[in-house]
């Protein structure tokens, strides 16, 4: 059985040592994970002098090369992000700008790197828009070359206008604990058949990179 590593990434917009719901959610997803055989890692985005920009380096001690090498390491990508204006924060948006850079990072076969590597979402909120927020993150890593199982996402958005953040919550509402506990069994299953099932290469016989269908 091939060996799976994850790795989350926490977007909240408060550095450590501030409490962090999306963080919370990211450390149930890595102990489901880990229940299903997957050891993994949370960084805290944050934290780390990640530049704007769209390359793999944005130099001048850019932190993204660093957090990217673990992320290239891991078979498991969780985004893990508050809601903020009904949309993903703006850290969420800056790791997704950066993964655009993949675009152009490929193996010896042809087949972006990104290839064969899993991704999930954890969200969380105090407002309405789980729904849109895992939209956005969901079609943006997929674009990018990751492939997302069924039910790959989890949530808790609490009541509008309310101040409970998720960490403070009380006992944890059991639909949150299902979605998180199918994330990672799925994620964890379709990682470990790409693992051992790899992608063709984008000339392989019936497969091309972004191949025109003529209508019948």
């Amino acid at each position: 059985m091939a060996s799976i590593r994850a790795l989350v990434l926490n977007c909240t917009l408060k550095p450590s040592p501030a409490p962090s719901s999306s963080e919370q959610l990211g450390r149930e997803v890595l102990a489901e994970l880990a229940a299903q055989g997957v050891d993994g890692d949370l960084v805290r985005v944050v934290d780390h002098d990640v530049r704007f920009g769209v390359s793999t380096d944005e130099g001048h001690g850019d932190g993204w090369p660093a957090i990217r090498a673990k992320l290239l390491a891991a078979q498991v990508l969780i985004i893990a992000t508050p809601i903020w204006l009904g949309q993903p924060a703006s850290v969420c948006k800056m790791v997704l700008e950066r993964l655009d850079a993949e675009l152009s990072e490929t193996d010896t076969d042809g087949r972006l790197l990104t290839y064969g590597k899993v991704a999930g979402v954890a969200v969380v909120g105090n407002e309405d828009g789980a729904h849109h927020t895992i939209g956005e993150v969901q079609q943006a890593l997929n674009e990018v070359g990751f492939t997302l199982a069924a039910a790959a996402a989890t949530y808790w958005v609490g009541e509008a206008l309310h101040k409970v953040d998720y960490r403070d919550a009380g006992p944890k509402p059991e639909t949150t604990g299902r979605t998180t506990k199918a994330l990672a069994l799925n994620t964890a299953h379709l990682a470990r058949l790409l693992a051992d099932r790899p992608y063709p290469p984008p000339d392989a016989k019936g497969a091309a990179v972004g191949a025109s269908h003529e209508p019948a």
